[in-house]
């Protein structure tokens, strides 16, 4: 019998650019054992940017749309990641046992500049959340892991 697959919930303020690409990243690398969404304090879209660079690394994204945290009240979390400050200060309180994470992450969508001066911040943002992500889902496997298997 598996275990349950770990339920996230990543938020930003505007569910365009860093939650999604958190998102995207850990249901890919954390596969079955991850159950991963992504929201928005004030959602306003997916940037066109951050479908770009998960394409990039082979991960279609075009069908993605931004969500309110609000679609997300009562259910249940095992991880609530705050990706930016802003959301951290906003975020509704989810109810129930789960632990909350804050990772402040730069706003790739704030640079201004050529086109390949945004896609350079997105790509730098891909990079970072993946970065953070190989420990957390190492930790996260780790925790589930009944005591007598460690």
């Amino acid at each position: 019998m598996s275990a349950a697959p770990i339920r996230v919930l990543f938020v930003c303020t505007g569910n365009s650019a860093r939650s999604q690409i958190a998102e995207a990243l850990l249901r890919d690398f954390g596969g079955a054992d991850f159950e991963v969404f992504s929201a928005g304090t004030e959602p306003k879209g997916v940037n066109p940017y951050t479908v770009r660079v998960l394409e990039e690394i082979g991960l279609d994204w075009s069908g993605a749309r931004a969500k309110s945290v609000t679609e997300f009240i009562g259910q249940p979390f095992d991880y609530v990641i705050t990706v930016c400050d802003r959301a951290r200060q906003t975020c509704p309180v989810f109810p129930g046992e789960h632990n909350s994470l804050h990772w402040g992450l730069d706003d790739p969508a704030d640079v201004e500049g050529t086109d390949e001066q945004k896609l350079d911040a997105f790509r730098r943002t891909r990079t970072e959340v993946a970065t953070r992500l190989r420990p957390f889902i190492e930790l996260a496997l780790r925790a589930r892991a009944p005591i007598s298997s460690r």
